[in-house]
């Protein structure tokens, strides 16, 4: 059985339309984690085509064509819809008898309309670990399969390490103080919180409890990536890594005594961190140096409207003990919630300006399918959103998403959210400047291993340069 996993993200950048070469970028987790069960269910044979890599659609049929697999599987968020779809097309012009699984949250959440399709021969609902694998021995035996798959929630230690050689390429950090290489792991799955502009969706997916791997299991995968890639900087890409205190200060513990020394970055809450100071103490002093934290206003009303969980004073004073402990911060906010006024969302740049964080990441609400207040916005008749792609959500590049908003404001307000006093501003671009010159140090390592290698997977370059001392 030969396997194609296809990336679709383009709602992300465009075709790398010069053919350039691409070393850093993020890989899909999903589809690492659905290479790695099925590769060790005896599956080798497996490939990516990955969009953002490809030239153009000419490019795509192409390796169709050359790749002729037995099985393709598509991930698909609701942005990557329509891209998705026009794989699915080319695919079956190609050669009607591959077969195409689709999966990932915007199937979970909108199973009618994707089933619609039908050129899309099987649906995964859910996490699609034991089901694809399954699925592929029912396809290899001749087996009938139902063609809307409900999936199992995962045993999360059970589950092997990601396939990282799949993208074949690094991961770019958050920014150039984490010095390279730079990995991102996954210690657990679900949420267990309930904003309205993002819940239940994750629960669909997910589960209704979050599932954290046991520490020595996430100690075991950082071992290997420190002694195989050389790993130098990590995020944790869970929704919220801070969620079990006992089990954040048996990670630090482990993680010291484990010889760590490699800075990391974690997502977190407001109201967490204002409750809990002394595990942030002992997260800094394991390597934390930047927390993601989702203030998303500085309004409590429009807090409490978005069943956030959290207030204006929690966030204030999480940001106070991020800066008492030298813990960068990355401030998440929203504007255009709907019902927000113009002056509420004053409040939020007021909060953003008092906190002064490290960098601040300014979105637009947008409906987003699966979650309480697209729901919320159907009901009310305020969806603007009217293609799949609109459902990306950055001031730079928004249309509308819904009515009653005043966009061009609020345009105006993001962009003086994101500025910083001149001493800041200062002070950031001299760490950006001394660190981006260990970057470059790096990169003219590797990329002249990449040049005297030609061919070779960029991953095991990596290795090879690791165990060679020459990072």
């Amino acid at each position: 059985m030969k396997i194609i996993f296809v990336y679709p993200a383009l709602s992300e950048t465009d075709f790398n339309a010069e053919g350039k070469p691409v070393l850093f970028s993020q890989m899909h987790r999903g589809l690492s984690c659905l290479s790695a069960v099925c590769k060790e269910a005896g599956f080798n044979d497996i490939g990516l085509i990955d969009l953002r890599l490809l030239r153009g659609w000419e490019e795509f049929r192409q390796r169709i064509s050359e790749e002729n697999p037995d099985v393709i599987g598509i991930t698909m968020m609701s942005p990557d819809y329509k891209y998705a779809t026009k794989c699915i097309d080319i695919i079956k012009e190609v050669s009607p008898s591959i077969k195409t699984v689709v999966g990932g949250m915007h199937p979970t959440v909108m199973t009618k309309e994707v089933a619609d399709n039908e050129k899309i021969d099987y649906i995964v609902v859910g996490e699609g670990e034991t089901a694809f694998v399954d699925l592929i021995k029912r396809i290899q035996t001749g087996k009938p399969a139902d063609r809307i798959i409900k999936g199992v929630l995962a045993e999360v230690d059970r589950l092997p390490f990601d396939d990282r050689e799949l993208f074949n390429f690094l991961e770019l950090p958050f920014d150039f103080f984490l010095p390279l290489p730079f990995i991102s792991v996954l210690a657990g799955r679900g949420c267990g919180y309930n904003c309205r502009f993002c819940s239940p969706a994750g629960k669909l997916m997910h589960g209704y409890r979050i599932r954290r791997r046991s520490v020595d299991n996430v100690i075991e995968e950082l071992k290997h990536l420190r002694d195989t890639y050389g790993m130098k900087s990590l995020q944790f890409w869970d929704d919220c890594f801070t969620e079990d205190k006992n089990w954040i200060m048996e990670f630090c513990d482990k993680y010291i005594g484990g010889g760590f020394k490699q800075p990391f970055v974690c997502q977190t809450r407001a109201d967490i961190i204002s409750k809990n100071p002394d595990m942030m103490r002992r997260l800094k002093k394991a390597g934390l140096v930047m927390a993601a934290i989702g203030f998303e206003s500085g309004n409590d009303r429009v807090l409490k409207f978005m069943n956030k969980g959290t207030t204006l004073r929690q966030n204030l004073r999480a940001a106070q003990i991020c800066k008492a402990l030298g813990i960068k911060i990355w401030a998440y906010v929203m504007f255009g919630v709907p019902t927000e006024t113009n002056s509420e969302a004053l409040d939020t740049v007021k909060m953003v300006k008092e906190i002064k964080p490290y960098r601040t990441s300014a979105a637009f609400f947008t409906p987003h399918p699966g979650s309480s207040f697209y729901q919320y916005c159907k009901n009310h008749d305020l969806s603007l959103v009217d293609q799949h792609d609109s459902f990306v959500r950055f001031p730079e590049v928004d249309k509308p998403k819904i009515k009653n908003v005043d966009y061009d404001f609020l345009k105006k307000i993001a962009i003086e959210a994101k500025r910083m006093p001149l001493r800041v501003k200062a002070r950031i671009r001299i760490e950006r400047l001394l660190a981006h010159k260990k970057r470059k140090a790096f990169l003219r390592k590797f990329m002249s291993a990449v040049e005297e290698n030609p061919g070779v997977n960029k991953i095991a370059i990596l290795e090879k340069l690791h165990k060679s001392d020459d990072l």
